[in-house]
């Protein structure tokens, strides 16, 4: 991991959290998962005053100095049995309750609320299976805090723009999958920790107590990006996550007004250059860098390559799509038509690259539904 387990209990705002031991958390199955987690520790210190305090009695009543003769004896079958049986014991009674706390985990039937969960290099994917609420979560913190010029803030990579909101009191199901590598959801305080993985779908849930706002991160190692990639939840009361709920569906009937009108209007070469030099920065700089010409061996240029210059449905295709096997991922979910179509205008026409092609967000439109 990027960032150290000390650093991200600190960034919690709850207080009196130790940075020493696992955390109880907010949901009932954290709390099962704490308790377990103390009683195999309490176990544990057990056998050990035991072992350790007969090895330090034999060794001092037994010294050399107090007479003591050693035993002549190679084996004894009472004590094989002993110390095969007891151990057995004690690992059948340790494993009944976290058996039950590993089925009460694994539980996701019953759920009042289904999120399909999705790591992308580097950010996740939410959508909510009971509505046309999605969303891409994306780190917030400054670039600037990272690279030392600004100082670190409090929740210093482990802020969103977009953070998920689920009810307190409701079960949510998460369904985790990955568009292209591995990668792994992690919640502490809910006792959540699955791997996301290609091609495959994961199950955990959820049901928090409290309202609050809880952090955490991606726990695989996914690239080079990896420690910027967290996780932010809210938890809002019932009545109000109707609110935002419904807040954000609005939003989403209104934007689908506003792309169908900019289908029916075309923008000028300027238009389209600004708003696609903006999208560029903040979507594909930092692989295919701002002046265009990539990493060599690792991210393809853009300047001067034959598809800026010559294939312009091939450049649709690939923001739309993405492309498998490889680093570039689709944009359609990400970028609205008129974003997507700026950005490839301004590819085709950035640095040097000149070909006067204008690509409108109705042609964009097209190609998707053609497709």
């Amino acid at each position: 991991m990027c960032l150290s387990l000390p650093t991200l209990a600190q960034s919690v705002e709850s207080e009196g959290r130790s940075d020493l031991n696992l955390r109880q958390g907010v949901t009932d199955i954290s709390s099962q998962v704490y308790d377990l987690h103390m009683l195999m520790f309490m176990v544990c210190i057990g056998i050990a005053v035991v072992v350790f305090g007969v090895m330090f009695v034999s060794m001092y009543l037994h010294r050399k100095s107090r007479g003591a003769k050693p035993a002549n004896f190679h084996e004894s079958v009472k004590v094989e049995i002993a110390w095969t049986v007891i151990p057995f014991i004690i690992l059948i009674l340790m494993a009944v309750p976290a058996a039950n706390t590993l089925i009460a985990m694994e539980d996701t039937s019953d759920a009042d609320l289904t999120v399909l969960v999705t790591g992308s290099q580097w950010k996740w994917h939410y959508k909510y299976m009971d509505s046309d609420i999605e969303y891409f979560s994306n780190l917030a913190t400054q670039r600037e805090q990272i690279s030392n010029k600004f100082s670190k803030g409090e929740n210093y990579l482990l802020e969103v723009d977009r953070p998920l909101v689920i009810p307190t009191g409701q079960k949510v199901r998460f369904l985790i999958t990955s568009d292209d590598v591995i990668h792994s959801w992690w919640v502490p305080d809910f006792a959540v920790k699955k791997d996301a993985n290609p091609g495959f779908i994961n199950e955990a849930w959820t049901n928090v107590n409290e309202p609050g706002v809880y952090r955490g991160q991606c726990a695989e190692l996914c690239g080079k990006d990896h420690g910027f990639m967290p996780i932010v939840v809210i938890a809002k009361d019932p009545a109000d996550y109707e609110a935002w709920k419904n807040e954000k569906i609005a939003a989403i009937q209104i934007a689908k007004e506003e792309e169908e009108r900019l289908l029916a209007m075309n923008m000028s070469m300027d238009e389209l250059m600004t708003t696609g030099k903006k999208v560029y920065l903040a979507k594909c700089a930092a692989c295919h860098m701002p002046n265009g010409e990539g990493l060599p061996g690792v991210f393809p240029a853009i300047k001067g390559s034959s598809l800026a210059l010559n294939d312009r449905s091939g450049h649709i295709d690939i923001l739309l799509n993405g492309r498998t096997g490889t680093a570039m991922q689709s944009f359609a979910k990400q970028l609205t038509l008129s974003e997507i179509a700026a950005v490839i205008t301004y590819q085709r026409n950035a640095w040097g690259n000149n070909t006067g092609d204008i690509v409108q967000a109705s042609e964009v439109h097209t190609y998707a539904n053609g497709k």
